[in-house]
């Protein structure tokens, strides 16, 4: 049996390990001073355990309950306190707590708390270890196959058709720390946690290390979910607990696991632009620059979706209005009109496939209006888009 105190106090750590330790032989006590420490050894333990205190620095033992919660469901947690506020108690029975325990603790009252969990921790470990081996494997499995494309690395014979199918459409989302050299491992922990909370009350998907100061998330949505809100959301849960700064991205629909390198690569690239923005006042012109090639990039390869001015200025961390003069500055044209010519240009290829049907042509390029997909056809090219399939001799088949 393994448990796991969490107390700033030195003599408590102290206290409540040697009389575990000597009225439980078989157990292994670990000691964390911090909600930090702790996160690390339960990462590196398998613990059944905790025993942890409600106020410590940084995060209090509460948050630090609720945060693992997810990740590790099976363990049996007790608070222990200095203080007898029905509050306290209350939010700790609604987290899950087999009991809250006010200092000093008797040590009659300790041993028959930790037998009685003791029980129930090996009947649980009969009835779950063989399950639980088999969900780490497959999720290592399947973190492994998702983190070797995301690096854009050969994944062997690995079959990714298979791997990918359970997700039609996904979406990616990358949250970067400007961690400075500092340990991060309870920011990791926290972000993993919030994101998969996230992202299974709003459909299914996964979140893994991408590099020691990145977490990547894969998430598929419900239908009437929208990325934009989860990232608001995710955004606001990571101020709360996070005190590193951070760059949180996320990408358009995808349906290809070819292009997931591809789409990692611009995030990364938009975190560092907005670490370079924040940096440097006022902005360097070359940042700007920048920012438009990655905005651009973003347009070309999702030209089919929603592309309002303010949603791929958020992409790249520009204020609308200024992305907006940046954008002409680049381009040399408006951000609606380069908008309406890609899609356009796009649209001239597709009807030269007697395959297609107009309305489908119109949906590929971002219009679900056929009449007002052919307004702007007529208006740019001065003839229908009927008209220019019979000036270039297209059949259709239909």
């Amino acid at each position: 049996m393994n448990l796991l105190i969490a107390d700033d106090e030195p003599a408590i750590r102290s206290g409540i390990g040697r009389a575990i330790e000597q009225l439980f032989p078989d157990s292994t006590v670990h000691t964390a001073a911090s909600a930090s420490e702790a996160v690390q050894i339960l990462d590196a333990e398998r613990i059944d355990i905790v025993l942890t205190d409600i106020l410590m620095p940084g995060m209090s033992g509460l948050e630090l309950m609720r945060i693992t919660k997810r990740k590790y469901p099976r363990i049996q947690w007790v608070v222990i306190s200095a203080h007898s506020e029905f509050r306290y108690a209350q939010e700790a029975v609604r987290l899950g707590a087999r009991d809250y325990l006010l200092k000093p603790i008797g040590r009659s009252r300790l041993q028959e708390l930790i037998r009685d969990l003791a029980e129930e921790v090996r009947q649980d470990d009969r009835r779950v270890k063989e399950s639980e081996r088999l969900k780490a494997s497959q999720r290592f499995l399947r973190e492994g196959v998702f983190q070797r494309l995301a690096l854009g690395l050969d994944t062997g014979n690995l079959d990714i058709g298979s791997f990918m199918e359970e997700y039609g459409g996904f979406y990616l989302i990358l949250v970067q720390f400007e961690a400075e050299d500092r340990d991060v491992h309870l920011e990791h922990f926290i972000v993993e946690n919030v994101l998969s909370e996230l992202i299974e009350s709003r459909g299914k998907g996964f979140v893994t290390s991408c590099g020691r100061e990145a977490l990547l998330a894969l998430a598929e949505l419900n239908e009437g979910e929208e990325i934009d809100a989860l990232l608001q959301e995710a955004e606001r849960h990571i101020k709360r607990y996070v005190k590193l700064p951070f760059h949180l991205a996320g990408t358009g629909r995808n349906t290809d696991a070819a292009r997931i390198a591809e789409q990692v690569a611009l995030l990364k690239r938009a975190s560092r632009l907005a670490a370079a923005r924040e940096a440097t006042e006022p902005q360097l012109k070359g940042s700007g620059e920048a920012a438009i090639e990655v905005a651009l990039a973003f347009i070309r390869e999702h030209y089919s979706e929603d592309l309002s001015l303010e949603k791929v200025a958020s992409i790249v961390y520009l204020n609308p209005v200024y992305f907006s003069q940046l954008f002409k500055q680049k381009t040399g044209q408006g951000y609606k009109d380069y908008v309406i010519q890609l899609r356009l240009t796009r649209a001239k290829e597709l009807l030269l496939d007697p395959r297609l049907r107009l309305a489908e042509i119109a949906a590929r390029v971002g219009y679900q209006d056929v009449r007002h997909f052919t307004t702007l056809f007529r208006k740019r090219f001065e003839l229908t888009p009927g008209e220019y399939r019979q000036q270039q001799e297209v059949k259709v088949l239909f």
